[in-house]
């Protein structure tokens, strides 16, 4: 296989997973909406099963319910998926870089989306001023630094539990689907000035403001995968460079151990040299096949969902009762 076909052997994997699982997550989205939508009916409507995967949304209450977890040794029954999904991604950072960022996130594709939308649109994407961007890149660490204090440092695992067991919590996943489907006009203003800012600068929201992406970005300095880089064969064209979407020297740097890299591989399908640039562990030579990395990203998710299925800790303890008198008290419940 010549360098050509390798590097859009490449960018056609990453393609099929992006918008793979973005399909996934919006079958799992309608269906947890069919299934909401029979309580709020009062049973006139269809009924469908509960997906958990729809727990993926519940990345705070995931934090706590691992704090829970790692406290007591218990697994909350109410959303157990959001754990076993948080846990999951955090593992995968911690061995194929922030992989979930820039091949699963369903945020993220449609980030990428967006800025490749504005490219053809404005014919570039605009760059922050370094020094700006570079405080800018801080807001989603302060932000990571402020759920793990309130959650992880200054609640006692009793208060967790207590929350964790409260109607509200049992709710929060219909909260969550009421925001995409009953958006206020806060809400609209605020997405619609994400989506411009998407448009026009690379991964705006991922890159400045997503504490997630900042916990996983300082997981994956343990990562044994990373891109590195033949400094011998390089010609210094920059093309790696200037294709990252997060703006990192890559010509510069013989292995690329920055938190701000998905492992998106973009910067190697943008190589024109053979054999330059590749994603692989230490002590590894020559570069993997093309459908490698992404194999492992699906492995190490499919192997972690995998595991909270085969041990119980997937499926909420709610009821069909419990929902039915939940679901009509939602508009009601908070914090």
């Amino acid at each position: 296989m010549n360098n050509r076909q390798q590097h859009a052997r490449i960018t056609l994997w990453r393609a099929l997973v992006q918008w793979g699982f973005f399909a996934w997550v919006v079958v799992i989205g309608i269906r947890f909406g069919v299934f909401v939508r029979h309580f709020e009916t009062g049973g006139a409507t269809p009924l469908v099963s509960r997906p958990p995967g729809v727990e993926g949304f519940l990345p705070i209450g995931a934090l706590a319910g691992t704090k829970l977890w790692l406290a007591t040794g218990t697994i909350n029954p109410v959303h157990p998926a959001a754990l076993v999904i948080f846990l999951t991604i955090v593992g995968m950072s911690l061995v194929a870089k922030k992989s979930f960022c820039s091949w699963l996130c369903p945020v993220g594709t449609l980030s990428e989306a967006a800025w490749k939308l504005g490219q053809r649109l404005f014919g570039r994407n605009f760059r922050v001023w370094p020094r700006l961007d570079w405080v800018l890149r801080g807001a989603k660490y302060l932000l990571l630094i402020f759920f793990v204090k309130i959650i992880l440092i200054d609640m006692p695992a009793f208060a967790l539990a207590a929350f964790l067991d409260t109607p509200y919590w049992a709710v929060s996943d219909v909260k969550m689907l009421h925001f995409f489907t009953r958006m206020s006009g806060t809400t609209i203003t605020v997405l619609a000035v994400l989506t411009v800012l998407s448009l026009l600068y690379r991964n705006a929201w991922c890159r400045y403001l997503c504490p997630y992406g900042a916990l996983l970005g300082v997981a994956s300095f343990l990562s044994p995968f990373k891109i590195r880089r033949d400094a011998a064969g390089c010609t210094g064209c920059r093309n790696c460079s200037r294709a990252c979407p997060s703006g990192l020297p890559v010509h510069e740097r013989e292995t690329i151990r920055s938190a701000e890299c998905t492992g998106c591989l973009t910067c190697v399908a943008n190589c024109p040299q053979r054999e330059v640039l590749r994603m692989a562990p230490p002590l590894w030579r020559r570069p993997l096949p093309a459908w490698v990395f992404p194999a492992v990203v699906l492995l190490l998710f499919a192997a972690g969902i995998g595991t909270g299925m085969a041990t119980g800790a997937w499926q909420s303890s709610l009821t069909y009762e419990d929902y039915r008198q939940l679901i009509p008290m939602v508009p009601y419940l908070s914090h």
